[in-house]
């Protein structure tokens, strides 16, 4: 089944991501979280890209198994930074050929070992997105980012950028993590004034590690509301405590989201099923089933 449709069935879905093992010794680990989470009934689950080498394989894997053994839809990422047109296409086949019919079509991050472009590879992920369209009749997904991308100085060219991506035949986005909401209204406001009409669903993570996520803060631009901060500074040394309290502002937001008007939301898990099982469990009355 393609994402879109449920994207657009007017009901309340919620998605989970996780991501593959980084090595093959970890596999049956991730498998075991992944079928953790499949069991909660998410809409879909996204598995992010393992990028070159051996682990990218278990990307489509892991898709394969959550689509065809649990009976869960998925999303497999797919990112170019990394790879040639080949690989990719190797890859586009391999979906293909276990039935996966979503992708979420990345740039990625830029290789620091190797020239970028690559030599026969893509300089930015509307190429992909248009090479993956001609391949195959996939659900095409993209990301987009709230807080402007790290890389464009404007906040209009990154829109710009958005829209050139969108029409190469983007059917959804899915935007990077915030822990402020209105910085997504006021996104939504600003695509859609420039005819960015796709769904936007928001990806929300739950903060379960301080440290942790100061890092994927400084990172990636997210800013780090007042609020947010109090929680982090207060809790950040007391394990259990910032795993409750970080769930407690993440099912927050998920409320306050669904309250105007959004009707699909990402979960970003990092792999823990039993924070995405209290998300859950949180909104058991607000999902409509």
């Amino acid at each position: 089944m393609k994402i879109i449709e449920k994207l657009t069935d007017g009901k309340v879905h919620i998605s989970v991501e996780v991501f593959p093992p980084k090595t093959d010794a970890k596999y049956k680990e991730v498998v075991d979280a992944v079928d953790k989470i499949g069991a909660l009934h998410p809409s879909y689950i996204s598995v992010t890209y393992g990028a070159g080498g051996g682990t990218s394989k278990n990307t489509v894997n892991i898709a394969a198994h959550i689509k065809h053994d649990l009976k869960v839809e998925s999303l497999a990422h797919l990112t170019c930074a990394s790879s040639t047109k080949e690989e990719v296409q190797t890859v586009v086949e391999e979906l293909k050929k276990n039935e996966i019919e979503n992708v979420l079509a990345l740039r990625g991050d830029i290789p620091s070992d190797r020239p970028f472009p690559i030599p026969g590879g893509y300089r930015y992920a509307k190429d992909l997105i248009c090479d993956i369209k001609k391949q195959g009749d996939f659900c095409i997904g993209a990301a987009c980012y709230p807080e402007g991308h790290v890389e464009n100085e404007h906040k209009e060219d990154d829109i710009r950028y958005l829209k050139e991506k969108v029409d190469c035949g983007v059917d959804f986005l899915t935007t990077q993590m915030f822990f402020d909401n209105s910085i997504h209204y006021n996104f939504l406001y600003r695509i859609r004034e420039k005819g960015i009409m796709v769904p936007v669903i928001p990806g929300i993570m739950p903060v379960t590690n301080g440290k942790q996520m100061k890092r994927i803060c400084e990172m990636s631009g997210t800013a780090l509301p007042a609020r947010f901060r109090a929680i982090v500074d207060r809790f950040g040394d007391k394990p259990e405590a910032m795993k409750q309290a970080g769930i407690a502002y993440a099912t927050e937001q998920i409320i306050d989201l669904i309250a105007n008007g959004i009707h699909n939301v990402h979960i970003y898990s990092m792999n823990k099923p039993e924070v995405a099982g209290q998300i859950m469990a949180n909104l058991s009355e607000i999902i409509e089933k």
